[in-house]
C-alpha cells in the first residue's frame, strides 16, 4: 500500500534504487525477458481438474509442495537456519525472502497440522536468526528481506551465500535496497512468532516477538493527530511520518496475542493505540476503511485497498465494521478472461476475484514495458477474502448491518467460499506452469501466482503472474479455514 510499504518506485524502465515486499516491480530487461517467458509457460498447464491429485486435499499438497520448495531451494548455501524465497524465480528478484512472506508461511504450515510443525519451526528459526544476527543493529529489527542464496545480480555483482554470511551475520537484502524496516513488516512476524510459541511453548520464540513489539512501540508510536503507529524507518533508519491502516491492523492483532501470551499490560496498551487510529480511518456512511495517512495528519482517502478491508475482520471480529468486507467483495470484483485488455490467461480459460485497490480498476500503467490488466485478479487477496468470510460465516455474525443498508446483502457464506477457493484452484492449475526457484523446476500445479494478469495496484507499484509463497500461504489458510490473526485461530 502507499503509506504501508516505503521504499516504493513508479511504473519505470530504469532499475529501482529500493523496493518493498508490495513493490515488486523488477524494472530491468533482463527480468521483462524472464516474464515474457513465464508469462508464455501459462498456456502450457493443465486443465483445472488436475491439481496436484484430485480433490482439494491434493490441490493443499500441491501448494504446500510449493512451498517446500521455496523453503528449501538453496540446500547447499543453507545448512543451518534457513528462509523461503518469496517468488518463483521468474520474477527476477533472484533469492529474495520478504519476512512478511516468510511469516505467512509459518502460519499456513502450522494450519495443515502438527505434521509441519518442523517446516514451521525452520522458518520460524530464521526469522529469530535474522533478527539476532543483524549486521548493523542489535535492537530486535527485522529487514524488508533477505538473500537466501546465491545469484549474480544484474550489473554482474556475485552475491554468493545464503541466509548466514561467513561472518555469522544475516545477509540482509542490499542489492535490491530491502534494507528498512516497516511496521507490517515487523508485526507479521511477531504474529508468526507467537502462533509458533501457542504451538510449542518454545520461549524462544515468544522472546523475539516480544522484541519486535518493544521495536515497535520504541521507534514508531505516533503522536500525530491521527495517532496509531507510523510506517517504519527506511534504509538509512530514518524515521516515516506515514501511517498505514493495514499495519495498524497488524499491530493490533500482535499486540492482542501478545498480551494473551505475556500477559503483559503494556500491550494491551500497544493495542489500544492502534486500534484508535482504525477508528479514524473508518468511513461509516461508505462501509470501508481508508489507506491511512501521508503524514499522520490528513486521511489519504483513495485509491482504497483490499487488505485493510480483510484483515480488520480478521482482526477484529466487529459488527460495527463487518460491511469491509460486503464492500471488498463488490467493488473490487474482477474477472480475468483471453479477451480482457493486455490479459494473460489462456484461451477458454476464467479466473474470478478481486483485486488490490479501486485504484486497479482503471489503471493505465505498464512494468517492464507490459501493460497492466485492469480486469486482473490479485490472487492473494483473493485467498484473503475467502479466508476472512470464512471465518464470519464460522462466527454467524454481522447479517443485521450489512442488510440494513440495503447494499444487497450480505456476502459470504460457504458457498461463496468454495467458489473462492475454485477460482484460486483455477490459478494454481493454469497459470504460472514451467516457472522455477533456485534454478530447480518447481512442481507442477502447485503454487498459486500473485496475480491472474499484470496488474497495477494503485499506488505504482504491480503484481505480475508469477508463482508467490504468499498467495499460497493465503490459500493454504484458506482451504483450512484458519485465522493466524487471533489466538488460537491456527
Amino acid at each position: 500500500m502507499s503509506i504501508g510499504d516505503e521504499p516504493r518506485t513508479g511504473p519505470s524502465t530504469t532499475h529501482p534504487r529500493a523496493l518493498s515486499r508490495r513493490g515488486f516491480l523488477t524494472l530491468t530487461a533482463g527480468t521483462a525477458a524472464a516474464m515474457a517467458v513465464g508469462t508464455q509457460g501459462a498456456h502450457a498447464a493443465p486443465a483445472a481438474g488436475d491439481v496436484a491429485g484430485h480433490g482439494r486435499p491434493g490441490r493443499r499438497r500441491g501448494a504446500l509442495a510449493f512451498l517446500d520448495a521455496a523453503s528449501r531451494a538453496y540446500p547447499e548455501a543453507n545448512t543451518g537456519p534457513r528462509l523461503a524465497q518469496s517468488y518463483a524465480d521468474q520474477l527476477g528478484l533472484f533469492s529474495t525472502a520478504f519476512v512478511y512472506d516468510n511469516a505467512l508461511a509459518v502460519c499456513a504450515y502450522l494450519a495443515d497440522g502438527r505434521s509441519r510443525l518442523a517446516d514451521a519451526r525452520a522458518l520460524g528459526d530464521g526469522l529469530v536468526y535474522a533478527m539476532e544476527h543483524d549486521p548493523g543493529y542489535s535492537d530486535g529489527r527485522l529487514r524488508q528481506a533477505y538473500n537466501v542464496g546465491p545469484y549474480v545480480f544484474y550489473d554482474g555483482t556475485p552475491q554468493n551465500h545464503g541466509l548466514v554470511l561467513p561472518d555469522g551475520s544475516a545477509n540482509i537484502g542490499w542489492q535490491f535496497g530491502f534494507l528498512g524496516t516497516a511496521v507490517g513488516d515487523m508485526a507479521w512476524p511477531g504474529i508468526a512468532l507467537v502462533q509458533l510459541y501457542e504451538a510449542t511453548r518454545d520461549r524462544t520464540y515468544l522472546h523475539a516477538a516480544v522484541r519486535i513489539g518493544e521495536w515497535i512501540t520504541d521507534r514508531t508510536w505516533s503522536t500525530q493527530p491521527l495517532g496509531g503507529f507510523s510506517l517504519g524507518v527506511d534504509g538509512q533508519d530514518v524515521s516515516l511520518p506515514n501511517g498505514s491502516t493495514e499495519h495498524n491492523i497488524d499491530c493490533v492483532s500482535f499486540f492482542t496475542q501478545l498480551r494473551s501470551a505475556t500477559r503483559d499490560d503494556r500491550w494491551r496498551l500497544a493495542s489500544d493505540h492502534a486500534y484508535a487510529f482504525l477508528g479514524r480511518m473508518w468511513n461509516d456512511v461508505e462501509g470501508y476503511f481508508y489507506t491511512g495517512t501521508n503524514d499522520g495528519v490528513v486521511i489519504n482517502p483513495e485509491p482504497l485497498p483490499l487488505d485493510p478491508q480483510t484483515w480488520s475482520w480478521l482482526t477484529l471480529r466487529e459488527d460495527r465494521y463487518v460491511e469491509s468486507l460486503d464492500w471488498a467483495a463488490s467493488a473490487l470484483a474482477v474477472t480475468d478472461t483471453a479477451a480482457s485488455p493486455n490479459s494473460q490467461v489462456p484461451e477458454g480459460v476464467s479466473v474470478s476475484g478481486v483485486t488490490f485497490s479501486t485504484g486497479s480498476l482503471t489503471s493505465t500503467a505498464s512494468y517492464n514495458d507490459l501493460p497492466v490488466n485492469p480486469d486482473g485478479v490479485w490472487m492473494e487477496g483473493t485467498a484473503q477474502l475467502a479466508t476472512a468470510l470464512a471465518d464470519r460465516d464460522r462466527c454467524g455474525k454481522g447479517w443485521g448491518r450489512s442488510r440494513s443498508r440495503g447494499r444487497g446483502g450480505r456476502a459470504g457464506g460457504r458457498a461463496q467460499v468454495r467458489a473462492l477457493l475454485a477460482e484460486v484452484e483455477v490459478a494454481q492449475a493454469r497459470l504460472g506452469a514451467g516457472q522455477t526457484m533456485g534454478g530447480a523446476p518447481l512442481p507442477e500445479r502447485s503454487g498459486i501466482v500473485a496475480a491472474s494478469s499484470l496488474i497495477d495496484s494503485g499506488f505504482g507499484f504491480g503484481y505480475f503472474q508469477v508463482q508467490h509463497v504468499g498467495a499460497t500461504s493465503w490459500y493454504v489458510m484458506a482451504d483450512r479455514r484458519v485465522n493466524p490473526m487471533r489466538r488460537g485461530g491456527i
